[in-house]
């Protein structure tokens, strides 16, 4: 049965509602920031007193970094959002290889794809001059996709701080909990919803694909041979489909480069959404937000392409939610003098 265009954007409003309530725990208000004692021991004050000029010399480097390579501002954003995935907020995804410490760098997500390592390190090297021993790499991903997203022409949003950093990494949850780029929107669902994340998340931090690039082996299969039968996902609009082949042959290319979004690949807006209205999302689990089985995530995907402001309110909350999946706070874990390395 088909509901008025009004009747949908309300039930839209009202799921996006309920999910303000989960983003943020009590005492949180939304116009004016954190109180009570910030969640989980995290709060956006943390360092106001012991490296007050934290942020300043993250966007220093930020700012250089990007204006050398602008892909680098969609590199450190999913850099955050693949830490957070495995075993909570705690920079396991920095940690090199070791005799003691198997890292998450070779997982299948991960290898030959994760990026930014280097702009991590010079932050770091910064506040250690600055501030020795006291800001967390954990800290530093969720400042640095903050302020890479800023850069892009997005939203900020007030984050909370106080993550430390694990002594371990886990490989097999890298290559467990982190979406591959062909998945189903179930799975999709799923594996957000294993970090207690709902639909509104999943599809406002997808939107995260308004910047940057992806390699052609991660859409291949959709160019030519979606569902095992030897043709391409019947998803793709014809003109967009043609092009992609140009860039992504049937064999070969794997590390060929294409955006994300082509209408404004290092601008960070709604253009995402309506690239996927139009049959011109990169991944399947970017169309699939539209296409799959879900009417949750289909509205929400026409919500976000008719109103960037509502994008980037729910992206800022969605962030922070994500931000807060089980960080070490108090004494648990360390403060790592070197990102890849324990102390």
């Amino acid at each position: 049965m088909a509901f008025p265009k009004a009747s949908f954007s309300l039930l839209v409003v009202a799921f996006l509602s309920s999910s303000l309530s989960l983003a943020f725990p009590p005492g949180f208000n939304s116009g004016g920031g954190y109180y009570g004692g910030g969640y989980l021991g995290l709060f956006p004050e943390f360092y106001q007193f012991s490296c007050p000029q934290v942020n300043d010399i993250v966007m220093k480097v930020l700012e250089k970094a990007i204006a050398k390579d602008p892909r680098m501002a969609a590199s450190l954003l999913r850099l955050h959002f693949h830490d957070c995935f495995v075993q909570g907020c705690d920079a396991s995804v920095l940690l090199d290889d070791s005799t003691k410490i198997v890292g998450e760098k070779r997982s299948g997500p991960n290898n030959n794809s994760l990026r930014g390592f280097d702009v991590i390190d010079e932050i770091k090297a910064e506040l250690e001059r600055a501030c020795p021993h006291t800001v967390s790499c954990a800290d530093i991903l969720a400042l640095a996709a903050r302020g890479s997203t800023v850069l892009g022409g997005g939203p900020g949003w007030e984050l909370p701080l106080g993550r430390r950093d694990s002594r371990t990494a886990s490989l097999s949850g890298s290559n467990r909990n982190i979406p591959p780029p062909n998945s189903t929107v179930q799975t999709l669902i799923s594996l957000f919803k294993r970090q207690g994340l709902n639909e509104a998340d999943l599809v406002a931090l997808s939107g995260g694909h308004t910047i940057g690039l992806a390699r052609c082996v991660t859409f291949k299969q959709r160019l030519y041979n979606q569902n095992g039968n030897n043709q391409p996902d019947a998803t793709l609009e014809k003109s967009y489909y043609n092009g992609l082949k140009a860039a992504c042959p049937k064999a070969g290319g794997d590390n060929n480069l294409s955006p994300l979004d082509f209408g404004s690949p290092a601008k960070f807006d709604n253009t995402y959404f309506k690239l996927i209205l139009l049959g011109k999302g990169l991944l399947t689990s970017d169309e699939v937000l539209l296409t799959g089985s879900s009417g949750k995530t289909m509205e929400l995907v026409k919500a976000f392409a008719d109103d960037e402001g509502l994008f980037f309110r729910q992206f800022g909350m969605s962030m922070v939610k994500m931000g807060n999946i089980s960080p070490l706070t108090g004494l648990r874990g360390e403060v790592r003098k070197n990102c890849r390395i324990v102390n």
